[in-house]
């Protein structure tokens, strides 16, 4: 029989807006919590641009699990890895063992998708974690270095081509902080090439940029990418990638850095939990944002397709993943309590932001648009804002007030063993007076 005395065990998978939203909302609740997340930081994904572009480093948009919830005792961290959930034996099947659970809240976020083309994620890597951010700062700052070294002008120009798929807010913000490192930062860093000819091409499928936003403002964004030198192509299908070129529109386009910003998925959850899910794998819950058929699980952020209005769901964002967190937090706490139930969960919108460089945004928020300057300063507040903490807004407010100043980016670090090479070029006989150049550890 069970134990009367054991209080009611809440299993969180995944420690993104979602599920650190669920257990703050739980924090005076009878209950235990058990956190279970591959990685040990909860991210602030929004400005995980900003790291592969080197104006933030990895700290500041990063923070331990356990130290956000090192003064709530009725929570637990588990680092590992989620394989299976047996909803008949109610237990999350882990790397490291099982995990009863009386409540189950999966908050485990998207993945990129490649659209069956998965075989283009070595040669364009997506953004959605540190490593993807770091990795792509890695490949960007290389391609200066790369061709600074070439002797062929084709060789150069291909190094200081980049390819971004996808112009959504992540592909937007990409593009025109890499047009701002090429034309602005690195500018007087080199002395055989010159960055600001570099080529920033945005190629979207769609007919125009940031498509969730009103139409004005896409055209704002495209003109105000324009002015920085990034070439907007819409209506224009990826055909292939590699290492060398992307075929684009019919367009062979010779580049060697591709960002890919175009897709997203969600994994697991129908072979977890046996259900239905939609084309990009996410889960039709309840209107209390349950999974049908299971009223102990709840499916919420990325991974559960909510219906918002017009005909749309409510969209893979941080502030809607937030208020699902503490929409199931309270519902949780009422159940555990005895008391009824809240109403159906309900999105309120608060808005969509999307910066484009240095003193250019847009923001839609209802009737009111906004683009440019003021846009800008509204847009950085509000991620500062969104951060965990106090000490690390800080920091991040210091370090973009200095980067906007001085125009500097501070975390242009190569990190990773992988030598200069050219890859196109043939073999040479090594110049005995020059030692082999490598990236710094």
């Amino acid at each position: 029989m069970p134990d009367p005395s054991r209080r009611p065990r809440v299993v969180i998978i995944g420690a993104g807006f979602g599920g650190v939203a669920v257990a703050k909302a739980l924090k005076r609740a009878p209950v235990d919590i058990e956190i279970i997340d591959k990685r040990n930081y909860h991210l602030f994904q929004p400005l995980l641009y900003q790291v592969a572009t080197a104006d933030l480093s990895p700290a500041d948009i990063a923070w331990p699990i356990r130290g956000i919830f090192s003064k709530q005792d009725n929570v637990r961290v588990t680092l590992s890895n989620v394989e299976d959930v047996d909803t008949g034996a109610k237990e999350v099947i882990c790397d490291t063992g099982r995990v009863p659970y009386d409540h189950l809240v999966i908050a485990n976020g998207s993945s990129h998708s490649y659209f069956g083309k998965d075989d283009w994620a070595d040669h364009a890597p997506g953004l959605k974690r540190i490593v993807d951010a770091t990795e792509i700062r890695r490949r960007v700052l290389m391609a200066f270095e790369r061709a600074e070294l070439a002797e062929d002008p084709e060789e150069q120009a291909r190094h200081l081509t980049f390819v971004i798929v996808g112009a959504g807010p992540t592909g937007v913000e990409m593009a025109g902080s890499i047009a701002e490192l090429a034309h602005v930062t690195l500018a007087r860093d080199f002395r055989r090439i010159r960055p600001d000819t570099a080529r920033i091409l945005l190629v979207e499928g769609g007919d125009r940029v940031l498509s969730a936003f009103p139409e004005s403002l896409s055209s704002k964004a495209e003109a105000s990418l324009e002015r920085l030198g990034v070439e907007v192509r819409t209506g224009t299908m990826v055909e292939d990638v590699n290492e060398t070129h992307v075929v684009a529109g019919g367009e062979t386009i010779p580049a060697a850095t591709t960002i890919w910003a175009a897709g997203v998925k969600v994994d697991n959850l129908h072979d977890w939990l046996g259900v239905e899910t939609d084309r990009i794998g996410r889960v039709a819950v309840e209107p209390d944002l349950t999974v049908p058929g299971l009223p102990d699980v709840s499916v919420i952020g990325d991974a559960a397709q909510v219906p918002w209005k017009d005909g749309q769901d409510v969209p893979g964002i941080a502030p809607a993943a937030k208020q699902e967190g503490r929409y199931v937090g309270r519902r949780i706490a009422a159940a555990v309590a005895g008391r009824k139930a809240p109403e159906p969960f309900r999105y309120r919108h608060a808005g969509n932001l999307a910066t484009i460089g240095r003193n250019s945004a847009v923001i839609s928020m209802g009737r009111i648009r906004l683009s440019g300057w003021i846009a800008w300063w509204i847009w950085g507040i509000a991620h500062i804002y969104f951060l965990i903490g106090v000490r690390r807004p800080l920091f991040v407010a210091i370090n973009w007030i200095g980067s906007y100043v001085f125009q500097t980016k501070g975390a242009r670090l190569i990190t990773g063993l992988e030598p200069l090479r050219i890859p196109s070029q043939p073999p040479q006989q090594p110049d005995p007076t020059l030692a082999p150049a490598r990236a710094s550890d």
